[in-house]
């Protein structure tokens, strides 16, 4: 089995890539369910919307760091 080498700058253009692709599925194959969605969304009040958004980030680096 061969081992494929990448840059840092590689593997991170391929990481956006792959968010780009994960977040387009929703809006293009649930579009009326994504608006309805997004409108609920809209209406939280902002502590609630940085309070996810933090969770969702300190997910994410929890993931990167136990993943490296």
């Amino acid at each position: 089995m061969a081992l494929l080498m990448y840059s840092f700058g590689e593997v991170i253009w391929m990481a956006i890539a792959m968010v780009l692709i994960v977040e387009g599925v929703g809006p293009m194959l649930f579009a009326n369910k994504w608006q309805r969605f997004l409108l609920q969304i809209s209406q939280q009040p902002v502590s609630q919307l940085r309070t996810m958004g933090g969770i969702l980030v300190t997910i994410g680096f929890v993931s990167l760091i136990y993943l490296l």
